[in-house]
């Protein structure tokens, strides 16, 4: 009886946790250059307890459920125009490095603009990191674009280019909060990325899909609770059963 709570427990947890990380893809559905999370939970085995005992033949092992992390969904997201010179979106698998408040961080936002200190900052507020270090642009300074390759003119001539790194494996991008990333992986030179000038990378979230992930764990998640109740109901019934009189 015992092992029908604890394996439902377990479902519950992982359930719980899908349901945290729909919420917060959805939160971001209208978010530049956000990536959304999966969900990955697997079969466990427990290698020690197992039911059947009392029964001739081999034990079957009792199977949990374990909550194997939540993935990065590394898919494109759609590329809108926006009309604006110096928004910039990646095509390929870069991202642009910025400082924080927190430290150095890397992200997919480009919608890029220039802040009262003369800063180039994305729309979350963020410095955005060139290979000489941050951009100073003066005020007048006029006809700001930004090149495939990441370099960034005006008309004071050409003002520097934007860093653009890569992780051969995506998946040790953790987030950080505020639209960024953090890892400890040193990342590499994105050699082979391009700059679409003019364009903004939307989230890559679809919230028709999300909702109805939301919709079919939410329910997922009420059978379970109900399945516990009946298991719990049972039990008291057994114990009662037990303590009558013969």
């Amino acid at each position: 009886m015992e092992n029908v709570l604890l394996i439902t427990l377990s479902r519950q947890m992982t359930l719980r946790r899908e349901l945290d990380v729909i919420a917060n893809n959805v939160a971001n559905a209208q978010t530049n250059g956000f990536k959304r999370r999966l969900s990955d939970s697997r079969e466990y085995q427990m290698p020690v307890a197992s039911d059947e005992t009392f029964k001739r033949g081999g034990d079957r092992r009792v199977s949990f459920v374990v909550d194997r992390g939540t993935p990065l969904d590394t898919s494109l997201g759609q590329l809108e125009p926006t009309g604006n010179p110096l928004d910039a979106a990646i095509n390929g698998d870069a991202y642009f490095k910025v400082q924080t408040p927190q430290g150095e961080r890397y992200t997919r936002n480009g919608a890029m603009m220039v802040n009262a200190r003369g800063e180039l900052v994305n729309s979350d507020g963020h410095v955005m990191m060139g290979e000489q270090g941050v951009f100073q642009i003066a005020n007048t300074e006029r006809d700001l674009r930004v090149a495939t390759d990441g370099s960034i003119t005006s008309s004071a001539g050409n003002r520097g280019k934007l860093t653009l790194v890569r992780f051969p494996n995506q998946q040790v991008l953790e987030n950080a909060g505020a639209n960024t990333f953090t890892t400890k992986v040193q990342p590499e030179p994105a050699l082979q990325a391009r700059i679409q000038s003019g364009f903004v990378e939307r989230s890559n979230v679809s919230p028709v899909v999300e909702i109805s992930r939301m919709l079919e764990v939410t329910r997922q998640y009420q059978n379970i609770a109900n399945m516990m109740g009946r298991a719990d109901e049972l039990r008291r019934s057994a114990i009662q059963k037990l303590g009558e009189p013969i």
